[in-house]
């Protein structure tokens, strides 16, 4: 037993700094008071003597007591801590640190500040980085630059790394997997994914690898450069994966360290980890099927990390409601089945300090607040508040946070405009109808709202609690579909999938 426990102990000594390492300490992000009535976005910057230094984007520093951060907040920043000292441990002359130590290699690139390398965004919260955008669209239109076509059927966004743009789409009956260039949209190279007749997952790229899933479960590794299938896995063959409802696989893979988190959705594996290298199986999670809300199998949003009450967790929406499993090794921890309609649960989770905001469309979906409490690996959900779905809901378009409040197009299939406390779940203003007609996807940077309705209108909303400011809009290239890809924003750029098509406008002030 005491050579188990030594062994134990050098393993962890050695390998614990490289673990350490896998956590992004330097990216914003929400910070909670351990009321839950506070929040900032903001990164660690420092802890010292019970205090943590917080960066607010502005450049703005505030201190906050250790003893009054929540849970999850107090456990990043022990992590914060323990990297901290792993990393300045003299190493007495051993080893010697050049130029080439402190370049970015290729392979990290893809996860690099200057990337929109998944669904969502670096953080999947569908905010940008960028700054010098256009404020208003009134009098100054974005310009278009560039239209590729030829992309073949389906709904997939774009992501975003090593001036490359990676989509979906089926082409001629099979399902490919697309890389095309930043600066023109042509194309660089395809791989075949599978026959799934029209895509909905977007890709996620991951150093010099790029994973996609395909309408039918067909999970492919690539290389970036090449489009080189590395290994492939299909859900339904090897996890029994099913799906909740008819439209097939939507899901965009999550790389979390040397993990790739995704959904079968099966009764033995409703999640997994798998070897992002090889496709290994590392921990799958089994989930008997059955309920009183919704139907079995897996749901069409994407995985997100949380970090409630101190503990690890993935947390998604299936088909019988939102679930968490713990990330350590896949054992559920909690579901909170009310927020499940039985036809489509989508819109990915919003999660933040101790909370998770959820929703969802059709007529018996609707929207929660929950906070997440235990110690020890022990966690029970609390329902702050649940809203029917008249009062709110969002379909598919997705849902933004900034600060307290959460910005969203209300109703199935309607996206009107609409701010909400996320705290109360109260709105602060609302529109009965919206710039365009039909579903809205949203994403913002800048301070500014970008809502794409599903007729092809294109509107910028400021970004403002207090009131709805329509700041300008314009018609989409090409509507050869329903436009519900959502918009993605980088380098200055508005990124625009329309079926076959993929347009690129102009977002920069200073035209």
């Amino acid at each position: 037993m005491l050579t188990r426990l030594l062994l134990a102990t050098v393993l962890l000594t050695l390998f614990a700094p490289g673990l350490l390492a896998q956590e992004k300490f330097d990216e914003i992000r929400t910070w909670t008071d351990h009321t839950g009535k506070f929040s900032i976005e903001a990164k660690l910057t420092g802890f010292k003597n019970g205090v943590a230094f917080l960066e607010k984007s502005d450049g703005k520093v505030i201190q906050v007591e250790f003893k009054k951060l929540s849970n999850s907040d107090k456990a990043f920043v022990r992590k914060y801590n323990r990297q901290k000292k792993s990393q300045t441990k003299p190493d007495h002359g051993k080893s010697k640190t050049n130029d080439s130590d402190t370049k970015t290699s290729p392979t990290d690139r893809g996860n690099s500040k200057k990337s929109w390398n998944q669904w969502r965004g670096p953080n999947r919260d569908g905010i940008a980085t960028d700054s010098g955008l256009l404020k208003s669209w009134e009098t100054q239109k974005p310009k278009l630059l560039w239209s590729a076509t030829g992309l073949g059927r389906g709904m997939s966004s774009v992501s975003i790394a090593n001036d490359m743009i990676f989509t979906l789409g089926n082409r001629r009956g099979v399902e490919q997997l697309i890389a095309v260039k930043l600066s023109d949209g042509s194309e660089v190279w395809s791989a075949d994914v599978g026959r799934g007749r029209e895509s909905n997952s977007t890709p996620t790229v991951d150093g010099q690898r790029v994973y996609a899933i395909g309408r039918d479960g067909d999970l492919v590794c690539a290389d970036i450069e090449s489009g080189k299938i590395i290994w492939q896995k299909n859900f339904r063959d090897d996890f029994g994966g099913k799906m909740m409802s008819q439209w097939g696989y939507s899901e965009s893979p999550l790389v979390d360290g040397d993990r790739l988190i995704c959904t079968p959705g099966g009764e033995r594996a409703m999640i997994v980890a798998l070897d992002k290298k090889t496709g290994k199986t590392i921990w799958s999670t089994p989930m008997k099927y059955g309920g009183n809300r919704g139907t079995d199998g897996a749901g069409y949003a994407s995985v997100v990390v949380s970090n409630a009450a101190g503990v690890k967790q993935y947390v998604t929406l299936v088909g019988r409601g939102l679930i968490s499993v713990n990330a350590k090794d896949g054992k559920p921890l909690w579901q909170y089945e009310k927020i499940a309609n039985s036809t489509a649960n989508v819109p990915t989770p919003i999660v933040f300090g101790d909370y998770v905001f959820c929703s969802s469309g059709y007529n018996d979906g609707g929207s929660a607040l929950l906070k997440i409490n235990g110690a020890r690996g022990r966690l029970n959900v609390q329902e702050v508040y649940y809203k029917r779905a008249g009062e709110l809901q969002n379909h598919h378009g997705g849902m933004i946070k900034i600060g307290n409040y959460v910005y969203m197009g209300h109703g199935h299939n309607k996206g009107f405009p609409m701010c909400v406390d996320i705290k109360s779940g109260r709105p602060t203003w609302q529109r009965t109808r919206g710039p365009g007609s039909g579903s809205a996807a949203v994403a913002a940077a800048d301070g500014q709202l970008y809502f794409r309705y599903e007729d092809g209108t294109m509107a910028l909303i400021e970004a403002n609690p207090k009131a709805y400011k329509l700041k300008g809009l314009f018609r989409i290239a090409s509507v050869d579909a329903k436009s519900w890809p959502h918009p993605v924003i980088f380098d200055k750029k508005l990124f625009l999938r329309d079926a076959g098509k993929l347009h690129c406008y102009d977002l920069a002030a200073d035209q």
